[in-house]
């Protein structure tokens, strides 16, 4: 189903809930008027959910509302960046990158681009501790994943010779610019493309005279970290839920709309995380060796 030409989506089963299929980069424009169609459309969600639009924090619409917290770096010029709110020790990753011979740059989306795209995505099983999404994944899947806000994107490639060994994409909107993919392979992290990465972000930004990069929601532990060392801030930003039925009415007022996970305190988050990736390690390492 698509509300005003975006394309909506329903995750959960109870309550399920309807929500923008890529609400860091689409917004509504009249929510009251999009809230009131879906109602009528026959959709099978109990709850609507949707962001307002960063970098506006004041909250605009009579619905129930929750904070958000969004990783966003606020930008001026690639120098005040580089000089003054990053660390020495992420300035000295961002010259390893340098030093190691990786080029990084925009280039053209193309079918060498997206094929270079699928090496990375299929280096490994596993990612962070749990499966990877889009491990094993053909070409057709990933060009038609990548090809979307295309008129609107910049892509930025980490090269060591010819190898893509690391990209990023960034697609713009009013005030701001979201990356919303980077990925770099395994086998070349001590050559420091991610970082590398982040940097020629910056600088595509500030000459766009973009004001905010938004790196999608705050994290905790390694991405976390990684995002805090490039100086990404905290930004608690508004979330709306909408009841669309009784069972959305009655979800929302035991506060059963929010996940699982997010009901959990974070040192039981860590255990479990850690458990997890003990699991995921020994499975693939039975599965392929």
């Amino acid at each position: 189903m698509r509300i005003e030409g975006k394309e909506i989506i329903v995750t959960g089963m109870c309550p399920r809930t309807a929500r923008l299929r890529n609400e860091w980069c689409d917004y509504l424009d009249t929510p009251e008027d999009s809230i009131q169609r879906l109602r009528t459309s026959g959709i099978r969600a109990d709850l609507f959910t949707f962001l307002q639009p960063i970098p506006d924090r004041t909250p605009r619409h009579p619905f129930h509302l929750e904070w958000c917290s969004a990783a966003v770096l606020p930008l001026r010029t690639y120098e005040d960046w580089w000089n003054k709110p990053i660390n020495d020790k992420t300035r000295n990753k961002v010259r390893k990158a340098v030093k190691s011979k990786v080029e990084v740059g925009r280039v053209e989306f193309n079918d060498d681009l997206v094929h270079g795209i699928l090496d990375i995505y299929n280096e490994t099983p596993l990612r962070h501790g749990k499966p990877f999404k889009h491990y094993g994944m053909n070409f057709d899947t990933i060009n038609r994943m990548l090809i979307t806000y295309l008129e609107s994107s910049d892509f930025l490639g980490a090269f060591w010779g010819s190898e893509l060994i690391g990209f990023a994409k960034l697609v713009h909107g009013d005030n701001f610019s979201n990356l919303i993919h980077i990925l770099c392979k395994i086998a070349h992290r001590h050559r420091a493309p991610a970082n590398a990465l982040i940097a020629s972000a910056v600088e595509v930004c500030t000459r766009r005279n973009v004001p905010y990069l938004l790196y999608g929601e705050w994290s905790r532990r390694g991405l976390g970290e990684f995002k805090k060392h490039h100086a990404f801030e905290r930004f608690e930003v508004p979330r709306y839920f909408v009841p669309l039925n009784a069972t959305g009415r009655f979800s929302l007022s035991l506060n059963l709309h929010r996940p699982l996970k997010e009901r959990i305190p974070g040192k039981w988050q860590d255990t479990f995380v850690a458990w997890r990736t003990r699991w995921y390690t020994a499975r693939y390492k039975r599965r392929f060796h």
